[in-house]
């Protein structure tokens, strides 16, 4: 008995999901991914396939029909991760008959520059592509006293990394030492870069993407290495002018007390002094010089 309450339960289930509404403004053919398609693959038959999808809720960009993407000649590449499953967009592949370019994936009016970097200068490896970094560089500067000391300043903040070495794909997720680290920054950001680089060494830092920019960064010189807080030890030459040239003016004090005259002509104190004694019940008085009296 329990078995065929079984089976009656499952039919009705059944039945009533066939006779569902279809979805308000009915199904259309959309194409999706049926493997991974990592950054730089090809975009081939075995890796597609057509499926029914809302016609109320197709994204921008999606194919309808295969042959738009496999067509002999218009042979497409892969420019960001596509996952299984999810529909095939126009804005993650390169155009027809094109290839994986870095320039495919950089942000309008931003520049792609690659830094050099270690396994210490970028997090121990743990730098990858679509993290977000802040470059230092650490230099030498010279003071007008013919000295030297060497400072580190925070040369950009909140930077995109796009690729280290050859690897472009931001869904990589394990640790990898590179010797190049590829940042997606504006123009002068890029000039900075490729000066920084040649005055001094850069280091990657990560960061939270959520983190914001701090509008007051400082420098950090030798005389700031040691334990506690920053108490900013150093000043360069242009720093200390700068601090003068903000200064706020001092408030003119609108009262002053009148100074106090001094009289010329004062009476001097006499050069010695009478000390009295008493032994017993007598006493007996003797003149002292004072101190300082000649």
């Amino acid at each position: 008995m329990l078995g065929l309450a079984a089976v009656f339960v499952a039919n009705a289930y059944l039945s009533r999901a066939e006779k569902a509404p279809p979805p308000e403004g009915g199904m259309t053919k959309v194409v999706v991914a049926t493997v991974s398609l990592p950054f730089g693959s090809a975009v081939t038959a075995e890796k597609i396939r057509v499926v029914d999808w809302p016609a109320n809720s197709v994204p921008p960009g999606a194919f309808r029909d295969p042959i738009q993407l496999t067509s002999l000649g218009k042979g497409r590449v892969v420019l960001r991760q596509i996952e299984p499953g999810e529909p095939i967009l126009a804005s993650k592949l390169s155009g027809e008959g094109g290839r994986a370019t870095m320039s495919a994936v950089l942000a309008p009016e931003m520049r792609a520059v690659a830094v050099r970097v270690s396994d210490v200068a970028a997090a121990g490896g743990f730098v990858l592509p679509g993290d977000t970094v802040d470059v230092f560089v650490t230099r030498t500067l010279q003071d007008p006293a013919g000295g030297s000391q060497q400072i580190t300043d925070v040369l950009l903040q909140g930077t995109r990394v796009i690729a280290i070495d050859q690897n472009a794909n931001d869904t990589s997720k394990d640790p990898a030492v590179g010797k190049t680290a590829t940042l997606e920054v504006n123009q002068v950001d890029a000039q900075k870069l490729v000066l920084a680089q040649q005055v001094g060494q850069l280091t990657l830092v990560l960061r939270n993407i959520t983190d914001k920019p701090n509008p007051a960064v400082q420098t950090v010189g030798i005389e700031d290495l040691r334990d506690g807080a920053y108490v900013g030890g150093f000043a360069g030459p242009r720093a200390r002018v700068a601090d003068l040239a903000y200064l706020p003016p001092r408030p003119a004090s609108a009262f002053r007390p009148a100074r106090r005259a001094i009289p010329k002509n004062t009476n001097a104190l006499p050069s010695t002094a009478s000390v009295e004694i008493v032994r017993g019940t007598t006493g007996t008085s003797y003149e002292v010089k004072r101190y300082g009296s000649r």
